[in-house]
């Protein structure tokens, strides 16, 4: 049996549940500022329930996304607060794993609004650098095309901190990329240079033919999974916000561990879950994993 790490859960929308207040395009970001705390309690508790890396409060922190939201408050403050209370967290939980999470820029999902690699590539490299000193792992989540991932790669390339690129799927088709283009030849571009490859927010139903597609390259892959119905056309628009997204009901803990169970059998050795996956379902997968004989790091 393999040794698995298993990440936490979907932190964003985890701080609208918890938090009341009707989501914004950064939603996550402003309840940084109207809850303190708030953070690092969602990150306790994926801890308590198992995970042993939880994801910084940073997914959303873009100049243009601050920007066309009017938020003013510098980006340096605002990423030195995510750190704040993931570390907060991780004092709680000695020896477990912090990862800094970059998400894409422009808009989630939408790799025609991806900036080229010219452009992209010191945005985030910025990003990226202001994280690494302060955390065990640089995450590009939800990476929505090659370009895209090129870009990610081309940034951290003066970056001793272990990068992980996880792709975001066609939710019909778990051998493409959101873009269309073929996952196969996103593991070519991680292989330039990522410690590993996953796949994020998308179906659970199409993740077991991505880690097929995975386990034909070298390196570690994992993957973890969103819990919405779809991803409906009113989040495509311009400045979505989670309201156009509906949870799905068919998809309790123990059914997304029943998921991560195949993708662990298949290989996978980082597992966790994306949006509307709570800590009772990392709880769930944690224990599953232990069941199937396998050694949570």
């Amino acid at each position: 049996m393999a040794e698995i790490t298993l990440l936490d859960g979907g932190l964003g929308q985890e701080l609208v549940h918890r938090s009341g207040d009707r989501p914004t395009p950064l939603w996550s970001t402003q309840v940084m500022i109207d809850h303190p705390g708030l953070v690092a309690d969602v990150h306790r508790d994926f801890y308590a329930a198992g995970a042993t890396v939880i994801a910084t409060n940073t997914y959303a922190l873009h100049h243009d996304r601050l920007e066309k939201a009017g938020l003013t408050t510098p980006l340096s403050d605002l990423i030195t607060c995510a750190l704040s209370e993931a570390k907060a967290a991780r004092d709680a939980h000695p020896g477990k794993r912090i990862l800094g999470s970059i998400g894409p820029l422009i808009a989630s999902y939408r790799a025609d609004l991806h900036p080229p690699i010219a452009d992209a590539t010191p945005l985030y490299t910025e990003l990226a650098q202001a994280l690494a000193p302060h955390v065990d792992i640089i995450g590009f989540e939800t990476v929505p095309s090659l370009e895209a991932g090129r870009a990610a790669i081309a940034a951290t390339q003066n970056i001793d901190t272990p990068v992980w690129l996880a792709f975001t799927l066609d939710d019909q088709d778990g051998t493409r990329l959101r873009s269309g283009e073929p996952l196969a030849e996103a593991v070519a571009v991680a292989q330039t240079g990522a410690a590993a490859i996953l796949a994020n927010c998308s179906a659970p139903e199409v993740m077991a033919d991505a880690m097929d597609v995975f386990a034909t390259g070298s390196l570690p892959f994992g993957g973890y999974a969103n819990g919405f119905t779809k991803i409906a056309d009113g989040f495509l628009t311009d400045a979505p916000t989670v309201d156009a997204l509906t949870k799905r009901q068919d998809l309790g803990p123990e059914d997304y561990a029943v998921f991560t169970s195949k993708w662990a059998a298949q290989g996978a050795t980082i597992i966790g879950g994306c949006c509307e996956i709570s800590p009772d379902h990392i709880r769930a997968v944690h224990d599953a994993l232990i069941a199937d004989g396998h050694t949570v790091i």
